[in-house]
């Protein structure tokens, strides 16, 4: 079963942190994908964990590929942009977690999330399955 995931699961397999073990174990699934955005979006994660001084610039550097290296399949963000803002205007919440959703409910897939805030809004949603971590 496809599943798509967010970058607060990719991030889980990089940083090491409350929920890696289970976000790694996802990583067993078959296919994982994820909009475009992830690559951003992880990347801003180890940015700030460099900046904090978690992880060594090194580290960051082969970071970013290992996390991107589990996902299947990238959709092009730009192909998710209407659904995205629908869904931002309809949850009344930033459109960088819908383009997720959006990708969820075009492939019909369930979305894994680690984020509580936009899994909780999501559970509005009847037409998108949403997974916590």
């Amino acid at each position: 079963m496809t599943l798509v995931v967010d970058a607060s699961v990719a991030v889980l397999w990089v940083l090491p942190q409350n929920g890696s073990e289970r976000a790694l174990a996802l990583r067993s699934e078959q296919p994982l994908i994820a909009p475009s955005l992830i690559v951003a979006e992880v990347g801003n994660a180890i940015w700030k964990a460099v900046r904090r001084a978690e992880v060594s610039r090194e580290h960051a550097l082969t970071a970013i590929d290992a996390a991107l290296a589990a996902v299947n399949q990238l959709a092009p963000m730009e192909d998710l942009r209407l659904s995205a803002l629908e869904f931002s205007i309809e949850l009344d919440h930033p459109i960088y977690d819908c383009f997720y959703l959006a990708l969820a409910e075009r492939e019909h897939a369930p979305l894994v999330c680690a984020d509580k805030r936009i899994a909780e809004k999501a559970k509005r949603l009847k037409r998108v399955e949403i997974r916590p971590l």
